[in-house]
């Protein structure tokens, strides 16, 4: 998968393409829909497949209100390369892109600059200056064009609409197991091991402090697969302050099952996969040393169940 910065990437040369528009943070269930729309058209009439997505997200960019993203812009190419399509371009999201009229984004984006003869696209897809254009609006242009569009309906999981509005809502709440449903797979915070204050190892429960990039960090204690240079371990996840030690920073730490070695220094990927218990101050250090072998425990136990090991090549 080949991957352009912005419309002046010199490598963005004018081939026919079928394109998909959105901005695919967490490449859901219904990102998911779309694409696949998209290659099986792209197939059909012999074009290659082609995404473009923005950076920062537009809301965030014109400062309407803050938005946490559900994956880092890392982590959405790295998804995107585990699809079908050919290529994606990043498109800097700023004021002057933002007021861009619904046919110049049409005629000199979709059609001049990136090639498109056919654009596929979610039902509630927007567009244009004040995000003024709709599928109607974008049908007509693209009449106009000579550029098909196709309006792909959402993905439904348990009765509910997927959108990543939803699942950002379902991550702050601790609700991984329902956000897995709707992303196709569990939430992942990726990041470095860096030196924390070593408080586990000295309770008997060495972990791995992550120093990450993911913005949606719910609180909470985590039963949780840890993913160490291609190899996956059974884990127990803490996001939270460490209230027990009073006031601090938020931190992500992560207990990785029967692993040997040090870690600091490595990129590890932590899989949210159910919610032990939200955070709690413990009266001392004994009794947090005992809520963490309880909090082991489940999660064994949890594992135990589903036939799942330590830790799997």
């Amino acid at each position: 998968m080949v991957v352009y910065r912005g419309l002046d990437d010199r490598r963005l040369l004018r081939r026919p393409a079928a394109v998909a528009v959105g901005n695919f943070d967490g490449l859901h269930a219904g990102h998911q829909k779309i694409l696949a729309s998209l290659c099986r058209l792209a197939r059909r009439r012999g074009l290659r497949s082609l995404v473009l997505t923005f950076e920062p997200h537009p809301e965030r960019a014109l400062g309407k209100r803050s938005v946490r993203m559900i994956d880092t812009p890392e982590q959405r190419l790295a998804r995107l390369r585990g699809t079908c399509v050919d290529a994606v371009a990043v498109i800097p999201f700023d004021r002057a892109f933002a007021g861009l009229g619904a046919a110049a984004f049409v005629n000199d984006v979709l059609r001049d600059a990136l090639g498109a003869r056919e654009v596929v696209v979610g039902r509630g897809f927007r567009f244009g200056h004040d995000r003024r254009g709709d599928i109607p609006l974008l049908r007509r242009l693209g009449r106009l064009s000579g550029v098909g569009v196709h309006a792909v309906d959402p993905a439904v999981r348990g009765g509910r609409t997927v959108s990543s509005t939803m699942v950002r809502g379902l991550l702050a709440h601790g609700r991984v197991e329902e956000a897995a449903r709707m992303l196709g797979r569990p939430y992942e915070i990726a990041g470095r091991v860096t030196t924390g204050k070593k408080r586990g190892r000295l309770l008997g429960y060495p972990t791995a402090n992550l120093d990450t990039a993911n913005e949606i960090l719910p609180e909470g204690v985590y039963i949780s697969e840890t993913v160490r240079g291609g190899r996956t371990y059974a884990s127990v996840t803490s996001i939270g302050t460490n209230p027990t030690f009073g006031p601090n920073p938020l931190s992500v730490e992560t207990l990785l099952f029967d692993y040997r070695g040090s870690l600091y220094g490595a990129s590890l990927n932590v899989r949210l996969l159910r919610r032990l218990r939200p955070p709690r101050a413990f009266r001392d250090a004994d009794a947090l040393a005992a809520g963490i072998r309880r909090d082991i425990e489940r999660a064994r136990a949890w594992f135990a169940r589903r036939g799942r090991g330590s830790a799997t090549a």
